[in-house]
């Protein structure tokens, strides 16, 4: 799988840093994102989020997603101040990119079990960290996306 030389740029920079490392669609940011994106930050020097490409989405969540395309979502991603760096990624999930830059710290939604959360058995046996973090109820792109619907 390749991913971008941008990436590669920014990993080699700041090969000497802690890096975080988490993902998702991030289709409608919302707060429920960006409370988690500034909680995953805190954890390490440097937040890299793997986003899941147009396709990606489509297939997880249906013909009628995304929302916003990849490009929109990776901009708007990029201009949060806990978000360092956005490596788009094409498959279903990111266990690719996250052996490729084996964070030291691995982080997904309190809606994941420790267990659950892909890449995890790599982080750890790498010496790395695995969190599940807090979860803020009743924000989701869908619950959005259903309030829209049926204004």
């Amino acid at each position: 799988m390749m991913f971008s030389t941008e990436l590669d740029n920014f990993l080699f920079l700041n090969k000497d840093k802690r890096i975080v490392f988490t993902n998702g669609c991030f289709d409608i940011l919302h707060k429920g994102h960006v409370s988690y994106l500034s909680e995953a930050k805190k954890l390490g020097d440097l937040l890299i989020v793997g986003l899941n490409s147009d396709a990606s989405v489509k297939r997880l969540k249906g013909s009628d997603r995304p929302i916003n395309n990849e490009n929109d979502r990776r901009f708007v991603l990029s201009q949060l101040k806990s978000v360092d760096f956005v490596e788009i990624f094409h498959d279903d999930t990111p266990l690719d990119l996250i052996k490729k830059i084996m964070p030291n710290i691995l982080v997904k939604g309190g809606d994941w079990r420790i267990d659950q959360i892909v890449g995890g058995k790599e982080v750890i046996e790498n010496g790395g960290d695995v969190f599940s973090l807090n979860f803020i109820d009743g924000y989701s792109t869908s619950s959005i996306i259903h309030r829209i619907q049926h204004s």
